[in-house]
């Protein structure tokens, strides 16, 4: 697509926009409900883009993708009334006379850019929040899973008008010129290099942005948890999608006193779900391709490699594979890894794994596998993370009732059931006063200290801290 029809397609968008027919509650729950249906006709045309792309296994990908992307409009059609509605709020006894409510309201023409790794679902899950929210949407698949990108784009033509939802396939081409263009709303999910440069490109329109970015999630494993229950979670979350998900635990942390049995567990583990030649089974997925396969294979060159390490260029293999102690400065530890390896470390106590968890920056996922509430409560209370799973990994992803989004350098901004429509809405602060009480707060003005006192007690009435 050339810069001028990028141009175009952004100016027919907001037209359609300033017409107000996503605002109407039919409309956005008429498209949702066109969404639901596009996924659940063409699961099959799904499944095979992202095996072409990926090897990914049928299962996984049903698992992962299509069924939380079904559950997510479920959800927003259940609860689309309650969340569009305005809300009555109190406000203080000084504005007597005054109704206060909040409006919801769409931001206007949003864009969304998704990454490779799981195409369908991190660009279709913010378009869910942006439907509901009542905002047209630009789409731009990657372009590193060419098949899922041409499937999202031929199945996103087939089913919206384009003025309102429309596809834009291609690489930095394309990217470019949609950056240079004035949306209202910028969705990213990616790397946090290609984040910063969005946020440059937000601020010269002063657009707000989401922006979903990874890092090196920690996995922490203390002395007393059943290990093999642990070990198989944590199997399960580091080598779905041949480890190339944003929230896989990226290294280990195991307790010195457990660590050999706890690694003899992992392997246990890593031969329950694949079997003696990972390579061979239909369970398991491949890299995306050359070069990330390339970046993959020189992390290998450090440390103790106890199970794993066979790679196949060829067919864009890497083993689950278990480094032991590779070292701090180690490339594997300098940056995420987003695949199939896993460094483990041992740690003497608590504290000394928290410290180092706390000097890198703050990751967006935390894993802590602990019988102990007192040693949860702390490491909740002391790790700053985008989200935590206490004995198990990947879950907290996979709930409409929890926001899903990063911290510091993992990201800003959350979304997933209601937490997808505010994050494509504004909330709009209404205050009605009555034309037959006026409030005396206008010159001249008293010169007392009494009625200031009483001014100041009548305006911080009504603001007590109310639960969520």
């Amino acid at each position: 697509m050339l810069p001028v029809e990028i141009a175009d397609l952004v100016g027919e968008q907001r037209r359609y926009f300033q017409s107000g027919a996503t605002r109407e509650i039919s409309f956005r729950r008429e498209q949702l409900e066109k969404l639901r249906g596009m996924i659940r006709a063409n699961q099959d045309r799904i499944t095979k883009a992202a095996y072409d792309d990926l090897r990914k296994p049928p299962f996984e990908m049903f698992a992962s993708e299509i069924a939380f992307l079904l559950a997510e409009v479920d959800f927003a059609l259940k609860k689309l009334t309650c969340w569009t509605s305005p809300a009555k709020v109190p406000g203080p006894l000084a504005f007597i006379g005054a109704e206060s409510r909040i409006y919801p309201e769409p931001y206007g023409v949003a864009l969304i850019i998704s990454p490779w790794n799981y195409p369908f679902m991190l660009l279709f899950a913010p378009l869910i929040g942006s439907i509901a929210a009542g905002n047209c949407s630009v789409l731009k698949p990657s372009e590193v899973s060419p098949h899922s990108s041409h499937t999202i784009a031929e199945l996103v033509s087939e089913t919206f008008d384009p003025r309102y939802i429309a596809a834009v396939e291609g690489g930095m081409e394309v990217n470019k010129p949609l950056l240079e263009q004035e949306f209202d709303y910028i969705f990213y999910t990616g790397s946090a290099v290609v984040g910063k440069e969005i946020m440059k490109a937000a601020a010269e329109h002063i657009t707000p942005v989401t922006l979903e970015l990874g890092g090196k999630s920690p996995c922490i494993v203390d002395e007393h948890p059943r290990l093999r229950y642990a070990a198989r979670r944590i199997a399960f979350g580091k080598w779905l999608n041949a480890g190339q998900t944003c929230i896989a635990p990226d290294y280990l942390l195991v307790h010195q006193d457990v660590k050999p049995q706890f690694l003899e567990e992992l392997k246990k583990a890593v031969h329950s779900f694949y079997g003696s030649d990972p390579q061979r089974s239909r369970h398991y997925a491949r890299i995306i391709d050359k070069r990330h396969f390339e970046r993959l294979s020189q992390l290998l060159g450090e440390g103790n490699i106890v199970a794993g390490g066979e790679t196949d260029a060829e067919d864009l293999y890497i083993a689950p594979t278990i480094i032991d102690e590779p070292g701090w400065d180690a490339p594997v530890m300098r940056e995420e890894i987003f695949g199939p390896i896993i460094p483990v470390f041992a740690y003497r106590d608590l504290d000394e794994a928290i410290e180092v968890v706390n000097s890198r920056p703050k990751p967006l996922a935390l894993y802590f596998f602990s019988l102990d509430k007192g040693k949860q409560q702390k490491v909740l209370r002391e790790i700053s993370a985008g989200g935590v799973c206490i004995n198990t990994t990947m879950l907290q992803e996979s709930t409409q009732t929890l926001p899903f989004g990063g911290v510091g350098n993992s990201g800003m901004g959350g979304y997933h059931g209601k937490a997808s429509f505010d994050t494509f809405t504004h909330y709009k602060g209404v205050l009605d006063q009555k034309l037959s009480l006026d409030m005396m707060l206008r010159p001249p003005y008293p010169d007392s200290k009494l009625l200031n006192r009483i001014l100041q007690r009548l305006l911080l009435s009504g603001r007590k801290c109310r639960p969520r």
